[in-house]
């Protein structure tokens, strides 16, 4: 039988909630057709978390949704086709429920999930701080993709200029803290540029929990497991240079 959700209302109203939603996962299918996500919640948590890995050498994307109504108390441990889900989450439009996708066959990070607790906070820092470290890293990258010769801009040669950029520490962001989860981050959406009249951003917090740590703004975090996101960064056309 089918699990059908409905997401609580955002303030801003129930269109809201899906539209972020939709911009997530919309990312995740442009960078990758097949990709697919897990859908986590818990007996007792009137929430589903929806984690996606970008391509970005290993690091995962959380986002953390409200429910609401009968299936606010479902528990839901499924990995699913992200493309999938968003075809399934237009169906909500305007509060209306969705219906959870088949269960698909995982990649091996579906299986290793950031924990649920035990985190704790080990630096908080100012929302345009980070985007401007995102901003100077990929400009960085630009200038010196452009100033290499057309003979050495091939894959290997920017690989391993993205793999130096994005293995270097997020000052004040605490040991195991690289600018790998910032650049997810900023690619992903989690960290926009404050508009006119809109109240001051939310701090950026910086968690750990074990050998994991987190990157969490108020549109969702990126998780990175220690030593499994230092290497396996790999350049696209459009992905690396774009922050969308």
């Amino acid at each position: 039988m089918s699990t059908r959700l409905r997401f609580a209302e955002d303030p801003g109203g129930a269109a809201v909630v899906e539209a972020d939603l939709a911009a997530f996962l919309g990312r995740l299918v442009r960078w990758d057709k097949a990709a697919v996500v897990r859908l986590r919640s818990a007996a007792g948590e009137a929430a589903l978390g929806v984690f996606g890995q970008p391509p970005f050498g290993g690091v995962l994307a959380v986002k953390s949704l409200a429910l609401a109504g009968e299936g606010a108390a479902a528990v839901v441990d499924a990995t699913v086709s992200a493309g999938q889900l968003l075809e399934s989450v237009g169906e909500a439009v305007g509060g209306g429920q969705f219906t959870v996708p088949p269960s698909v066959t995982g990649p091996a990070w579906a299986g290793v999930l950031p924990p649920r607790e035990g985190w704790r906070r080990v630096a908080e820092m100012e929302a345009t701080a980070v985007r401007e470290v995102a901003a100077r890293a990929v400009a960085e990258f630009r200038e010196r993709t452009e100033s290499l010769v057309p003979e050495r801009r091939g894959r290997a040669e920017l690989d391993a200029l993205a793999e130096e950029l994005w293995s270097r520490p997020l000052p004040g962001g605490g040991a195991g803290v690289t600018l790998r989860v910032v650049h997810a981050a900023h690619a992903l959406g989690f960290l926009p540029a404050r508009r006119s009249g809109e109240a001051a951003d939310e701090a950026v917090a910086v968690l750990a929990a074990g050998p994991w740590v987190r990157l969490r703004t108020g549109y969702g975090s990126v998780a990175m497991r220690g030593a499994s996101a230092a290497s396996g960064l790999t350049v696209s056309p459009g992905m690396t240079v774009s922050p969308v």
